[in-house]
């Protein structure tokens, strides 16, 4: 047991890696229950959160207690057949998923900037 724990310790992950887990094309009605028969194989789970808004339906995201879990469960479970629906499971990363959050909050701001000096785009195309 100490062996596998040290051989574990030594190993480097990919800097993506890390312990949520975000899937997609999940059946519409699928429950956190059914979920966590699905994905509790894998190691001990910290939450679930099931998608409930149209724009969020068939998705979910996992937390795992583990990050070595979360990587035996995003290997094994990509692809996974759920009622006719191929699992598609990613790395959550925080920094894409807030992104396009950024560049509407800078574009916001540019339009606020030019209305106050009275910049119109037409006037820097000249």
């Amino acid at each position: 047991m100490a062996l596998a724990l040290q051989k574990r310790n030594n190993i480097r992950l990919p800097p993506e890696v890390n312990r949520v887990l975000y899937i997609r094309n999940l059946p519409y009605k699928i429950t956190s229950d059914e979920i966590y028969d699905i994905v509790g194989k894998y190691g001990a789970i910290r939450q679930i959160r099931v998608g409930n808004t149209p724009e969020t339906r068939g998705t979910a995201f996992v937390v795992y207690e583990d990050i070595f879990d979360a990587k035996n469960a995003c290997d094994h479970l990509s692809g996974f057949n759920v009622c006719n629906r191929y699992l598609v499971v990613l790395y959550y990363q925080s920094n894409k998923a807030f992104k396009k959050l950024d560049v509407d909050k800078k574009q916001e701001e540019l339009n606020i900037i030019k209305n106050k000096y009275n910049i119109s785009t037409d006037d820097l195309k000249k």
